[in-house]
């Protein structure tokens, strides 16, 4: 007889449960230490993916602290699909309510940057428009345009300084001195996406242009919610991003 399935996924992972039934090994006795060196190099190997996925949220805790953290995520959280670039996505729910973080309210956030970042890594290629068609577009066709934005474009806002903390564990900028919230986006110009410290205003712009909505639809939101949004930043940052990737007026 073989091992029942279930039962052999939640002990490779439970090393407080015994060894599956029935498992041998090809000399016919029971294989209970070869599957426990099994079970470690398993942890190992998705503690390691973890590590590879959250460099940030690893030099915040701290490579002890981490490991041991991923341990127990590993645990609670085991892989649902071979394609491991996807693995992770319950961190931010798992940090949420992981008692020994509770003091860090901003690394669920910081975990969704993250994620974000490999998100927009493996999102679908997209060309950018020539920057000159907006430049030259009268500013009537501009308002009633709609524009397509790039999928690898990711959108964040938190009520935490998480571009600014990303910012310093990364390039070694200084840590925020004040908990003020910031909006972000996350553009893929090339190769490897880079996050994108919105002005005032700009979530609420990008996330009308991704609604569909016309640019002076977007542009009202904006300068509505704040009256002197700074249009022309955030724009650059859009198209120095490769993020827009086609304007449709009435004409085309």
């Amino acid at each position: 007889m073989t091992p029942d399935q279930t039962d052999f996924t939640e002990a490779l992972l439970r090393p407080d449960l015994p060894h599956p039934e029935n498992l041998i090994d090809h000399a016919g006795r029971p294989a209970g230490k070869r599957f426990d060196v099994y079970r470690n190099n398993v942890v190992l190997s998705l503690s390691e993916a973890l590590e590879t996925s959250f460099p940030v949220l690893q030099k915040l805790l701290g490579e002890q602290f981490f490991g041991a953290m991923a341990g127990l995520f590993v645990r609670q959280h085991p892989p649902t699909t071979p394609m491991m670039m996807y693995y992770g996505e319950e961190m931010p729910a798992f940090l949420s309510g992981f008692e020994p973080v509770q003091k860090y309210p901003y690394l669920p956030d910081i975990a969704r940057l993250e994620l974000a970042m490999r998100q927009s890594y493996h999102a679908a290629d997209a060309t950018a428009i020539d920057p000159q068609i907006i430049a030259t577009l009268p500013a009537d066709q501009l308002m009633a345009a709609r524009l397509d934005i790039a999928p690898s474009l990711k959108l964040l806002r938190s009520r935490w300084p998480i571009f600014s903390i990303w910012s310093a564990q990364t390039h070694g900028t200084p840590m925020p001195e004040a908990p003020s919230g910031e909006a972000l986006i996350i553009t893929r110009a090339e190769f490897d996406p880079a996050p994108q410290l919105l002005p005032a205003g700009g979530a609420t712009f990008v996330m009308a242009l991704q609604a569909g909505e016309a640019f002076g639809q977007a542009l009202d939101k904006a300068t509505t919610a704040i009256p002197d949004f700074d249009l022309q930043t955030t724009l650059g940052l859009l198209i120095a991003g490769n993020a827009i990737t086609a304007i449709k007026t009435g004409d085309a």
